[in-house]
């Protein structure tokens, strides 16, 4: 990736952390939080890894909420960020958390099998 690639990855993680939380309305989207966002070196597409609270069935309508929204927080982006295009942007649930907090549990019962 390019520094201005890497540059304009940042602004919009900064960026989608504030439309997110304040100007998307729709009730499905919970607690979202941005963790990373990749963006082509030619700043075509963006891909957008969140993670949210809630069980499976509320990170499922989160990520529907989240897609519908897309045009309107692609406008947003648009208006905050000074490209000649805005990126497409696609989302996708960052399951990375989880997986570390998996294996931290994983790691705690072994030690605590070691101890007994």
């Amino acid at each position: 990736m390019s520094l201005r690639s890497n540059r304009v990855a940042e602004q919009m993680k900064k960026e989608l952390g504030d439309i997110i939380s304040r100007k998307v309305k729709d009730p499905r989207v919970g607690f979202v939080t941005v963790t990373a966002v990749e963006v082509t070196g030619d700043l075509s597409q963006a891909t957008v890894y969140f993670t949210t609270l809630g069980n499976e069935e509320e990170q499922d309508a989160t990520m529907k909420a989240l897609e519908k929204a897309t045009g309107f927080i692609r406008s947003e982006i648009g208006q905050r960020i000074r490209l000649r295009r805005t990126p497409e942007i696609t989302f996708k649930f960052d399951s990375s958390i989880e997986y570390g907090n998996k294996i931290e549990q994983l790691l705690r019962s072994l030690k605590s099998d070691d101890e007994s």
